[in-house]
């Protein structure tokens, strides 16, 4: 790469001009108007992975990249999808038949939303009448970038709001928790709820402290421009799915950590007893395996703690060790990690980041680096060189600027 080749970034479309153009879309291929557009956004987390489900502590924030649903309900109980960028990828089922694992394919992450509702307790005609929708995503597939939550919560939302449901932040935690057993149950993918709170419940200039115990959240403020800094989001592209079984294998790690030790989650154990917990979990035959995950469940979660401490001081520049440390945890005692994101890290770090780690899921997916602003671009050519020197697939960048959770838009 030569030194005047300057990496370009991912652009979030404006939104005013996305609904307009997904609603005339709507209008052409539906024969007539949608009830509304509605979208939510994806979501990169500061810090805080695969703790979400041992109730620990997450800070995230949404992204400005969104995806958009058309929506119109229906009488006869049919949910039909189609996307405004995949033809051919039409998905149409009754709710009747909507259940674990039906249907299958990205169709379980809208129509799985109404069947949770109904047994979270939601009523209206809409999530039992069905409806017809139009979805136009701009969170990049794969990323580690939530974009599944993202089309999750714009469907909830607009269910939520055709129901006449609340939208206050109680409203949207219980929304959260229908999304969150749509993509647990329906769609099969043993997720935490962090990004689905973080999609319907951030608010623009800043991200949320959510406590996965109770599923309080606390605004976070996040202005990095202030203090001259910038976040920037590198998606390998080496794609990741949550359905996998390597993200049900972390989760049941911990899960049966938490029943050794006789405590609800991992959250109980406190960070100072720490070594006593490994030696209870060393004594099983996985042991070793016992050590890593509660090692890195405990310490995360420690993480989180401190991060939003120096944040509200207003010491956001301090933070770099602590995204640090939660790479070399996730890379090396949860192993969730991979050779693209490793790179990505490594060399953010090499080139002035204040700090790096992978986010997301993990196999493959983003990275995030915390950089003073004027190295944004440099660090991205650099991250693009080094893949390119690996004869890797050439990563996208994206500016993690702290956005509005889900919201109508027309």
């Amino acid at each position: 790469m030569s030194a005047t080749t300057t990496t370009p970034f991912f652009e979030a479309p404006g939104r005013g001009a996305t609904a307009q153009a997904l609603a005339e879309l709507f209008t052409t291929t539906h024969g007539g108007q949608p009830a509304g557009v509605w979208s939510a956004p994806g979501r990169v987390n500061l810090i805080g992975e695969h703790v979400d489900y041992t109730g620990g502590l997450c800070l995230p924030l949404a992204l400005p990249h969104r995806t958009f649903v058309a929506l119109r309900p229906r009488t006869d109980g049919l949910v039909r999808v189609r996307s405004a960028q995949e033809s051919g990828s039409d998905v149409e089922v009754r709710l009747a038949d909507v259940g674990p694992g039906e249907p299958a394919g990205w169709g379980a992450y809208v129509a799985g939303v109404p069947w949770a509702m109904l047994r979270q307790g939601f009523t209206g005609e809409v999530l039992t009448g069905g409806f017809d929708a139009l979805v136009d995503g701009h969170v990049p597939l794969g990323s580690g970038l939530s974009s599944s939550a993202a089309l999750e919560c714009a469907v909830a939302v607009a269910l939520a709001e055709l129901a006449g449901a609340p939208l206050d932040d109680a409203g949207r935690a219980a929304l959260a928790a229908a999304c969150m057993a749509a993509e647990n149950v329906v769609a099969g993918a043993a997720t935490g709820g962090m990004d689905q709170a973080a999609s319907l419940r951030c608010r623009a200039g800043g991200g949320i402290l959510l406590d996965t115990r109770d599923d309080t959240v606390r605004q976070v403020a996040l202005d990095l421009a202030g203090a001259g800094l910038a976040l920037l989001v590198v998606d390998t592209r080496a794609e990741h799915s949550h359905a996998g079984g390597e993200y049900g294998k972390r989760r049941a790690d911990v899960e049966r950590a938490a029943r050794l030790l006789g405590v609800p989650t991992l959250r109980e154990v406190d960070p100072a007893q720490l070594e006593t917990a490994l030696e209870r979990v060393g004594a099983q035959e996985d042991g070793q395996v016992l050590r890593r995950r509660v090692r890195h469940a405990v310490t995360e979660i420690d993480r989180v703690r401190r991060t939003a401490e120096l944040l509200q001081d207003g010491r956001a520049g301090e933070i770099g060790p602590l995204l640090d440390a939660s790479h070399e945890s996730l890379r090396h005692d949860y192993e969730v990690s991979s050779p693209e994101l490793d790179l990505a890290v490594e060399t953010a770090r090499a080139h002035g980041a204040l700090g790096a780690r992978m986010t997301g899921g993990g196999f493959g997916g983003s990275a995030v680096a915390l950089l003073p602003a004027g190295r944004v671009q440099a660090v991205a050519d650099g991250v693009a060189a080094a893949f390119a020197d690996r004869r890797l697939r050439a990563p996208q960048f994206l500016a993690a600027l702290p956005s509005e959770g889900a919201a109508r838009d027309r």
